[in-house]
């Protein structure tokens, strides 16, 4: 009910600045990528292991063993260059088979055992960051609902979907793999750095100075091919934009005959993501063909090297086998190294995001609150109510009014007169700057807004459906509603007929494959609002979406519904509140004038000029 109160209040004031679409953390792609920045990557590092800190034991067994796991796979060329020194001699004066069966049997115990550990770790790396992940959005579920609607102001709801989805997600992700990677990738390059240098310092140098060539080139090629992915990604939003645009203006665009102007806009923007798209991916596409050319010339540097060493007795012929291996560990735990640098980065921005997020100031706690109003009899007063979206713009001036228990009372007005701000206020959305609001003699502000909201139904200009039965969105979030009253309330709105005609009735579910008109969605709320039994009513826009007829007979079923209940009716259509206990004029935030539709009348005021316009325009 707030989400659609806010998207509402847009008709009355203007929109207030803000992000229009979401920026959720991306992983980070291919090397090349762009990564989303971080204001303060320490920080957030910090503020991830606090949240965590409940499994951080299970985190640092997890890494010991990732990189245990790695040493033993470290220790597996040393071995087999021994095995085939045996094979070696052997095949002159016999081999000791002893010998050979002794280190295998210990290369594939240690080779055992490290994938024994890995398994473990990942296991429980992959526990740990999903019950982090399944945290996180909680919490941030529960964040949303201790949020003032005033942070929505200045925040698009995309960008706080992004939050509970890609960015959770991407730390996630980046936990379960890039962690364990890392300090794998670490152990493997210190680790095979050592045993090279310890097996041969000649050979070692040798299968380094190989590598840095190729990773040399490699770092060119990123270098130039991160200009191509920002370009992508920009010319990717702005086509995306641009359909999302198109479409959904579809209609009109036809009208005024504008597809040849859309056609060569999204070709124009197309061949741009089509130059950049395809530079950008032949480039990060010739990153594997560089690792496999930077370890094969590596195996060529170390044949060349041993063999010459070989020859002339400095190295046995083991030592060349074994460097064959060594090279694979040293080169692959580099590009692992950069793709773990590269998730980081965009861990970080999505951790900054969400801890941003959960550190956005909340509503007041509610909970020492002991004042309660169980059955409200109805009286509402305003007394001298001030507010603004912003402090220094006052949208409500000193706003007085008195409204007795069971009247129906109409808010009119142009637009941004602060007709749907009034009711914000009084469901307490936001709190007033000044003066104070009342129910049956008790300041809002002294009950708790679920107190309040429990007081109130409300049936607004956006309808809001959720998949489910007929019957369950008319009795949403309401205890012990029998069929007969579900059936009674539909009646009055004139729906029961429609529902009956379909093949489940009431227990038809409303999907995307539901075909309702506006008008029958408005229907289902106003019949939703006539079962919660509330003593306040709030109608905003009620009937805009809905054909004449259609509105008569909801103007009649509203006449029953507002019978014994304190109402508050804002409409733009002033026929639709002719027979309203008392109707407010406002303009620019006050009342201007106030009585019954003949009073106004008489009056030749502000409101007999609205009225009369409609009349005009009607005829």
């Amino acid at each position: 009910m707030a989400k659609n109160n806010h998207e509402r209040r847009k008709h009355d004031k203007p929109e207030p600045p803000g992000g229009m679409q979401g920026r959720g953390g991306h992983p980070g792609g291919p090397m090349g990528a762009p990564r989303a920045k971080v204001k303060d990557f320490k920080k957030t590092v910090k503020q991830l292991i606090a949240y965590c800190k409940v499994y951080l034991p299970l985190i640092i067994i997890a890494l010991i063993l990732a990189a245990t796991g790695a040493v033993f796979n470290i220790l597996g060329p040393e071995l087999l260059s021994r095995i085939t020194d045996l094979v070696t001699e052997g095949l002159m004066s016999g081999i000791d088979l002893d010998a050979v069966v002794n280190l295998a049997t210990i290369l594939a115990f240690l080779y055992g055992v490290g994938f024994l550990f890995n398994y473990i770790q990942g296991f429980m790396m992959a526990t740990v960051t999903q019950r982090v992940s399944k945290n996180l959005r909680t919490d941030i579920s529960r964040k949303i609902n201790r949020l003032p609607l005033k942070y929505f102001d200045s925040t698009s709801t995309g960008d706080v979907l992004s939050r509970v989805t890609n960015d959770v997600d991407m730390i996630g992700q980046t936990m379960n793999q890039s962690i364990s990677t890392l300090v794998s990738a670490v152990t493997m390059f210190v680790g095979s750095l050592v045993m090279m240098f310890y097996t041969n310092w000649i050979m070692a140098i040798s299968a380094i100075l190989s590598t840095i060539v190729g990773f040399a080139l490699m770092t060119f090629i990123i270098t130039k091919s991160q200009k191509y992915f920002v370009e992508q990604q920009k010319e990717l939003g702005k086509l995306n934009g641009h359909i999302e645009e198109i479409y959904s203006g579809h209609t009109v665009v036809r009208v005024y005959n504008g597809e040849k102007a859309a056609k060569e806009t999204f070709h124009d923007i197309n061949s741009r993501l089509y130059n950049s798209a395809w530079k950008s991916q032949f480039l990060s596409g010739l990153m594997m063909p560089l690792m496999m050319f930077v370890g094969n010339f590596g195996y060529v540097v170390v044949s060349i090297v041993g063999a010459v060493l070989a020859v002339n007795d400095h190295i046995s012929f083991g030592v060349i086998v074994a460097f064959m291996l060594y090279i694979r560990l040293f080169t692959q735990p580099l590009s692992q190294l950069a793709q773990a640098a590269n998730s980081l980065q965009s861990t970080a921005a999505a951790s900054e995001r969400v801890f941003e997020f959960l550190g956005e100031e909340e509503l007041e706690d509610e909970e020492a609150k002991t004042t309660s109003l169980e059955k409200a009899h109805g009286d509402v007063e305003f007394k001298n109510v001030r507010f603004g979206y912003d402090e220094n713009k006052m949208v409500i001036n000193n706003f007085s009014a008195t409204v007795h228990a069971g009247q129906k009372v109409a808010i009119v007005g142009p637009t941004g007169a602060g007709k749907t701000t009034l009711i914000n206020l009084l469901m307490r959305f936001y709190e007033v700057n000044g003066g104070e609001i009342l129910i049956d003699g008790v300041p809002i502000n002294q009950l708790t807004r679920k107190n309040i909201h429990e007081l109130f139904c409300m049936v607004l200009q956006d309808t809001w459906l959720f998949e489910g039965t007929i019957r369950d969105n008319i009795v949403y979030n309401r205890k012990g509603v029998i069929h007969d009253e579900v059936e009674v309330a539909c009646k009055a709105v004139g729906l029961h007929h429609f529902i009956k005609t379909l093949p489940n009735g009431y227990d038809t579910v409303l999907d995307d494959k539901a075909n309702l008109s506006a008008g029958q969605k408005q229907l289902i709320t106003i019949a939703r609002a006539m079962v919660a039994h509330a003593p306040l009513l709030i109608l905003d826009e009620a009937t805009s979406s809905v054909d004449t007829r259609t509105e008569i007979l909801i103007q009649q079923a509203m006449d029953k519904l507002t019978v014994g209940k304190t109402s508050f009716v804002i409409a733009h259509r002033l026929s639709t509140i002719k027979n309203a206990d008392l109707i407010l004029v406002m303009k620019d935030g006050d009342i201007i004038e106030s009585g019954t539709h003949g009073e106004l009348l008489l009056k030749n005021g502000f409101y007999a000029e609205l009225y009369n316009s409609q009349f005009e325009e009607a005829s």
